[in-house]
């Protein structure tokens, strides 16, 4: 099945017109400003249209929403598409010890401990001086669908040279379309179902010729074997024509990337131990990175 075929044979959610409402609001309030749509965290793939059981990855949203972060500090306005119960901005930074940091005063007062406020307090302030500024909106979705339909409005709605697409998001390879689910969960006394998995459409070549030609796009590569991964990066800025491949391996994804662009310049990304001891993150000087090729692309597009 193409990319259009999908869309034909799958209606757009039922909240997708005013979450796309919402987005255009968003992006006609900051026009001409650079502006980056930040994709995070994996999608799921139900395997009952009564959904208990489904088909998910491991991502958890860690690059996606730590980048959206340094793309605000870059003086980007961000549209942040993530999984729903996946790491946000800021928000990843307390995500399980929150309740350690605060305390309760005379059964009447909560306040943040002495100890943490040092670490808290800038990260909030920084979280509200974005929402005040109005300058990040966050879009969840949590299905295959749901994620398809909110990429294509999106994009189609910041095809400018102002805007960077940074698809980080985790999505999945495979699905079943829902005329060919089963309507109920499966039950465990017939046995073990028999699934039927189908390719999902690849859509990166309607993101770069028909909804967001004008726009700068970055595609993530994940492999686990290191002797392909530059080789199906080029692939694939050859076959989609975007600006560029961010590629990295499994296991050392957190430490090491590579800069793949359309002049087979191949840039390694690298933390030193005393970068992570400083609590340098990788994703801070990827930003950096593509915020001056994403510069550089603006100037030579007057």
């Amino acid at each position: 099945m193409d990319w259009e075929s999908f869309y034909d044979a799958h209606p757009s959610p039922s909240n997708y017109e005013p979450t796309i409402t919402a987005v255009e609001n968003f992006v006609c309030s900051h026009e001409n400003k650079k502006i980056v749509l930040v994709t995070s965290g994996g999608t799921t793939v139900p395997i009952e249209q009564n959904t208990v059981r489904f088909v998910d990855n491991f991502s958890v949203g860690t690059r996606g929403s730590a980048s959206a972060e340094y793309f605000l500090e870059a003086g980007y306005i961000v549209i942040f598409l993530y999984r729903s119960n996946s790491l946000e901005p800021f928000v990843r930074h307390f995500n399980n010890s929150l309740l350690d940091k605060l305390e309760i005063v005379d059964d009447k007062l909560i306040q943040v401990k002495n100890s943490e406020f040092d670490i808290l307090y800038p990260i909030l302030k920084k979280y509200k001086d974005a929402k005040e500024a109005n300058r990040i909106l966050t879009v969840p979705f949590t299905t295959l669908i749901e994620y398809m339909w909110l990429l294509r409005g999106a994009c189609m709605l910041m095809d400018t040279k102002y805007s960077l697409l940074y698809l980080a998001a985790a999505v999945s390879d495979f699905y079943i379309p829902p005329n060919e689910m089963s309507e109920h969960k499966f039950q465990s006394k017939d046995g073990p179902p028999m699934i039927a998995l189908r390719l999902v459409p690849k859509v990166l070549k309607a993101v770069t010729h028909i909804w967001a030609p004008n726009a700068y796009i970055i595609s993530f590569k994940l492999e686990t074997d290191n002797r392909i991964l530059i080789q199906k990066s080029k692939e694939a800025l050859k076959k989609y024509k975007h600006q560029l491949v961010i590629g990295n391996l499994l296991h050392t994804r957190k430490r090491n990337v590579k800069l793949i662009s359309q002049d087979d310049v191949v840039e390694d990304i690298v933390l030193t131990d005393q970068d992570i001891e400083n609590g340098i993150e990788i994703e801070d000087l990827i930003v950096s990175n593509v915020k001056a090729k994403h510069d550089i692309f603006l100037k030579s597009h007057k």
